[in-house]
């Protein structure tokens, strides 16, 4: 795998664009796994270095790291107390409405593995999606019971970082992320698969905004959605969106 692209760096944060597929550190659940991006930052930059935010591995994107172990708290702090924007970029299933707020709380997805000894009876927790669809496609396939398979490209906003919140929520309003494999629709994934060769997550943080934890200076951060995700955008005629 070639160096990830670094979008920011300074002597607190480093951010950079991680690939699908790719963890953001070691866990009991993909133990197969030997590339980490936590590992991968240290290695190209030779630095210790904090996780404050995580992306799930399908999922591409801005990916913030702190440099040292106030930084990270205070990194953590902001994004506890919601003063970190988040955008993201994703294709789904269907028409969505072109505007909408998700507020549909959800509960914890706990893994019988990494969560053993966790509680499992939590309350479900307040979670809210803000979404605006960009552009929408209409391709003459009969993927599903229609003679048609529609799809809209959306452009996501989480108040909230509720684990899977995204894919999740999109599920909820009948949406489904396209190549989700949890909460998705395995017949319009499989399309993907044969009509575009794409075998990943439609699902990019492609921006990040929040005031620098040392200095106060307010940082906006983009990357773009990768090289898989533009090939999709392009061959559904989304370029100017």
């Amino acid at each position: 795998m070639p160096p990830l692209e670094i979008l920011y760096q300074d002597d607190s944060l480093v951010v950079v664009n991680k690939p699908s597929g790719l963890l953001v550190h070691r866990s009991m659940i993909d133990r197969h796994e030997t590339r980490f991006a936590m590992q991968m930052v240290r290695d190209q930059i030779g630095r210790h270095v904090y996780t404050v935010h995580r992306l799930d591995k399908p999922t591409s994107g801005v990916l913030v790291f702190a440099l040292s172990s106030d930084v990270a708290r205070r990194m953590m702090t902001l994004f506890n107390s919601a003063a970190v924007n988040k955008h993201y970029l994703a294709v789904v299933r269907g028409y969505c409405d072109e505007a909408g707020v998700i507020d549909y709380p959800l509960k914890e997805q706990l893994d019988k593995i990494a969560d053993a000894s966790a509680q499992q009876d939590k309350a479900a927790q307040v979670a809210v999606t803000r979404y605006q669809r960009l552009a929408t496609a209409e391709l003459p396939h009969p993927v599903g019971r229609y003679a048609t398979a529609r799809y809209s490209l959306v452009q996501l906003q989480p108040d909230t970082g509720r684990k899977h919140q995204l894919r999740r929520h999109m599920k909820h309003i009948f949406h489904p992320i396209v190549g989700d494999t949890t909460h998705g629709d395995s017949r319009h994934n499989r399309f993907f698969r044969q009509q575009f060769e794409c075998h990943r997550l439609l699902l990019a943080a492609t921006r990040i905004c929040f005031p620098h934890p040392v200095t106060g200076e307010w940082l906006d951060v983009c990357a773009d959605p990768g090289a898989d995700f533009q090939r999709v955008v392009s061959a559904l005629g989304w370029e100017g969106a």
